[in-house]
Formats: structure tokens, C-alpha cells, sequence
């Protein structure tokens, strides 16, 4: 018995043997891969590609060119050009992992940045990143540079008062002598809803189109950059004035491709594992927990600038046209222009499932759980520790004027004692 395991084994080892070759060889990287890296030469001299969106997206920044040899590269960032005050951005050669749903808009440049590949990624940009950008390495040897133009929303059109300012939609222009200023609009987007009443955004981003524009800064075409780019001359004058970009909204309404039948087995092991209706497969299920009382910001996982991007919660759609950053000055729950679902602060009743579309096709399914907080160390800046110290202060105050008060009439009565004891002595 023990000799036939013996044998057993042996045949199976030396299968094993024969065909390892062959699986280790299904893994091995194609030799005539090409690297694109070694295809396209870095200029000459260094040069800015300009680049313009709106705030609270997220950006990246190819480095378009490097050679063979460096296998990681330090991204340098300036305001201005020969600025002494300069930023390095580095992942410390991938050692550094950064988590993008953790990012808060208020936060440094160096808490908002990752590099993949080569890329810097910058989440959830601001006004105060727009800047030079330049990708190289450690020793000081620069490759490309990218001039970013963060753009602010000056003015947002809805379906209701779309139609009455046709004016204000169309592209409005400024015309000079030696430049223009105009706004570009780019396509409409994708239905962000299906089967239901959706919405479809536009922006439209301020550029300036000019002769006299520096030829170390390019785009599309060497007319034109973004009004903020460093390209456009100071003369101009443009740096004192205030263009921003616009954003319009309208409604619309699309089919949801034919899904997939589902079987009745499939359906009850659905049902049984408490999946909501409006699940299918292709939505991907999170968990997150987040204590009271505290600012919560939500991500739909794997949305990109330019996607179509809308939120629900439960079976009611959140729309822009009511959630829409800056339309309440008192809104709590609100969606910024980088599609991200804000909480200031989250309450009690906004736990449950929040559901996140992209390019009009259900793509997550967000389960917020909301938590009281036990022993929480207060901040000095809390409401609650401002209400605590106000309350404390105002008791402080009211403690010590009794204390003088009881002081005071103390001293006046020993004074009319004293008075009386004295006329008594006279008499």
C-alpha cells in the first residue's frame, strides 16, 4: 500500500515538473513590448502645457517624456516661475500610499497628491494650486511642465432660468485690441440617471485668445490659454480682474440598457443576502461608518472629471438643481462641482444606502452608518467646547460680581456701624 502512494506521488511530481515550464512561461512580459518612454524625446528647452478645470476635481499630469534610465521622478511645483518658494512632491519612491477618500478640500497640496506611474494625481484641486508643475528628479534635472488654471463656478444656469438668460449662456467675450476673452464650452454630458428624469451638465471655461501670448506656454493652439495661465502678458491686465467658469444644468431622460435575466435561484440567494432591488452586479456594495456631528464628505468610487456623475439616496435622486453647492447658504447636505456628496455635519437621520451613478449607469452602493461619540477628546475650536467655555466664562463674571456686591455692602454696613458708634461715644 505505502509502495502504490509512493509511486503515486512520483507521477504527480514529475507532471508537475513538465508542466511547470509552461504555466511559468504564460507569465512572462512580451519582448517586444516598447517602451513609450524610449519612443518620444523630452524638448529642448523646458516647456508648459497648459491646462485648465474647475475646482474640486481631480487632475492628472502625465510626465510626458523622461529617459530610459530614471525609474522614479520628484514633481517640482511654483507658483511663478522663478519663484523662491517651491514645493517637491514626492512619493518617496512608492513608499508613500495616500488614501483619496480621506482628502479634505482644506488641506495642503502635499496631503492631496499621489504619483502613479510617473503621473501626479491632485485631489480635489483649489483656486490656490493653479501653478507650475514640473515633473524630473531629485538631482535637479527637469523633463516636461504642465500650467494648471483652477477655475471657480462665477455662475451656474438650471432649466428654470435657462431659457430666460439665453444671453448669459451663450459664450460671453471681451474684445481688444490685442486680446479677446472668451468662454469655451465643452459637450454636454451624459444622461447621469436612466430610466428616470436625469441631468446633464456643460461647463464652459474662460480662455484668451491673443498674438502676444508666450511661446514657452502651449495648447491646442498657440493662440490660446486659460485665463490664469502664466502665458497671458501681466500687461493685459486680465490678473486684476475676476473670470471664472460657468456651469449649466438641464433636464433629460434615457433608457437603461436591457439587463440581464436573473434566475429564481439567483433571485432568492439575492433576497436572502438582503441585496436592495436595485442592485445587479456591476454595482459594487461599501460600508462606512462616520460618528455624529462631524463633516463627512462621500466619493463615488471610480468617477473621473469627466463623468457624469449623480447621487441618491434610497429610491430620491439628489439633484443638482437642489443640491447644488452655493444655491443654499445654509445648506447642510450639499454636491460640489467634483461630484462629491458633502455632510456639515452628518446627523443621526442621514444614515442608510446612498446610491452614486456613473455615465448614467448605477455603479455603487454607499451604506452609512452615523454613531454617536463616547469620550471624544473636544478641540478647543468644537461648538461645543466654544458653548462650554462661554457658559463658563459668563458664571465666572456673575460669581465675581456677587463677590464685590456682598464685599461692597459688607464695607457699608461696618462704615454705618462705625458712624453710629461714634456719634453714641459724642453724646
Amino acid at each position: 500500500m505505502c509502495y502504490g502512494t509512493n509511486m503515486l506521488n512520483e507521477v504527480l511530481v514529475i507532471s508537475f515538473l513538465a508542466i511547470c515550464p509552461l504555466l511559468i512561461s504564460a507569465y512572462e512580459a512580451p519582448e517586444d513590448k516598447q517602451d513609450i518612454f524610449a519612443s518620444k524625446a523630452c524638448p529642448a528647452f523646458l516647456v508648459f502645457e497648459n491646462f485648465a478645470l474647475l475646482v474640486d476635481m481631480t487632475i492628472e499630469l502625465p510626465c510626458h517624456c523622461k529617459p530610459e534610465e530614471v525609474h522614479s521622478v520628484v514633481w517640482y511645483y511654483q507658483k511663478q516661475i522663478g519663484s523662491m518658494n517651491t514645493k517637491i512632491l514626492t512619493d518617496f519612491e512608492g513608499t508613500k500610499v495616500l488614501e483619496s477618500s480621506k482628502v479634505g478640500r482644506g488641506s495642503d497640496l502635499h496631503r492631496r497628491f499621489s504619483i502613479r506611474l510617473f503621473s501626479l494625481l491632485i485631489f480635489r484641486v483649489q483656486r490656490t494650486d493653479s501653478g507650475h508643475y514640473i515633473c524630473g528628479t531629485a538631482s535637479g534635472e527637469f523633463f516636461y511642465g504642465h500650467n494648471v488654471d483652477v477655475q471657480q463656478v462665477h455662475q451656474v444656469l438650471f432649466p428654470w432660468n435657462l431659457n430666460q438668460n439665453t444671453q448669459a449662456a451663450e459664450p460671453s467675450t471681451i474684445k481688444t485690441e490685442l486680446f479677446q476673452v472668451f468662454t469655451s464650452y465643452r459637450a454636454w454630458s451624459n444622461c447621469d440617471r436612466c430610466d428616470i428624469q436625469g441631468e446633464q451638465t456643460r461647463v464652459g471655461l474662460c480662455y484668451v485668445k491673443s498674438i502676444y501670448l508666450h511661446v514657452r506656454y502651449h495648447h491646442e493652439s498657440d493662440t490660446v490659454a486659460p485665463c490664469g495661465s502664466s502665458a497671458v502678458p501681466q500687461s493685459f491686465g486680465l490678473s486684476s480682474r475676476s473670470f471664472g467658469a460657468k456651469l449649466e444644468v438641464r433636464n433629460c431622460h434615457t433608457s437603461c440598457p436591457p439587463k440581464p435575466k436573473v434566475t429564481p435561484e439567483k433571485q432568492a440567494l439575492l433576497k436572502f443576502l438582503e441585496y436592495d432591488n436595485r442592485d445587479s452586479a456591476e454595482v459594487s456594495i461599501h460600508f462606512h461608518n462616520h460618528p455624529v456631528d462631524s463633516d463627512l464628505v462621500l466619493t463615488c468610487p471610480g468617477a473621473k472629471p469627466q463623468y457624469a456623475v449623480a447621487w441618491d439616496k434610497g429610491s430620491v435622486p439628489l439633484y443638482l438643481s437642489q443640491y447644488m453647492e452655493g444655491l443654499n447658504k445654509t445648506s447642510r447636505v450639499f454636491i460640489d462641482t467634483g461630484h462629491h456628496l458633502h455632510f456639515r455635519p452628518v446627523w443621526l437621520e442621514d444614515k442608510g444606502s446612498y446610491f452614486c451613478w456613473l455615465q448614467g449607469k448605477l455603479a455603487a452602493e454607499i451604506r452609512l452608518g452615523v454613531y454617536l461619540r463616547l469620550g471624544r477628546l473636544r478641540q478647543i475650536y468644537d461648538p461645543e467646547s466654544a458653548y462650554a467655555l462661554q457658559a463658563i466664562l459668563v458664571c465666572y463674571i456673575c460669581i465675581s460680581v456677587l463677590f464685590l456686591l456682598t464685599v461692597l455692602a459688607r464695607f457699608v454696613w461696618q462704615f454705618i456701624n462705625e458712624e453710629k458708634t461714634a456719634d453714641m461715644n459724642r453724646t
